[in-house]
């Protein structure tokens, strides 16, 4: 049996080639901007402007966000007519953001709103 090919299989081990990347990615979602960013996002394609409104931020500061998500390859777009529309690329970020949005709201103390809401919230759809 070739234990160590399995345990690198899932890419979790402490000599993982991916802990930098790791890093990385940590270091794009530090930003409070970019986290709200993947919230909005987290139900479906949204386009700048409305992303704007919804983060309380410009287009132009939004689409430097989306530029620097998109090359993370976080986001992706879609062309509709005239207009980008921005989705995420996959559900990992969005849970990344759902997971420390939980871990915040544990050091906060207490019972975590996510550990009343329904099972299905806990998940990482929570609103």
């Amino acid at each position: 049996m070739r234990m160590n090919a399995d345990k690198n299989a899932c890419s979790l081990g402490t000599d993982s080639q991916y802990v930098e990347l790791a890093v990385e990615v940590f270091s794009m979602l530090a930003d409070a901007t970019r986290v709200r960013i993947i919230l909005a996002l987290r139900d479906g394609e949204m386009a700048v402007g409305a992303l704007a409104d919804t983060v309380g931020k410009s287009p132009a500061a939004v689409s430097q966000h989306l530029a620097k998500m998109r090359l993370a390859r976080m986001v992706s777009t879609r062309q509709d007519g005239t207009r980008v529309l921005y989705r995420l690329e996959n559900e990992h970020a969005r849970q990344l953001v759902a997971d420390a949005i939980f871990q915040a709201e544990h050091a906060l103390g207490g019972e975590p709103a996510h550990h009343r809401a329904p099972a299905h919230h806990a998940q990482g759809s929570a609103s």
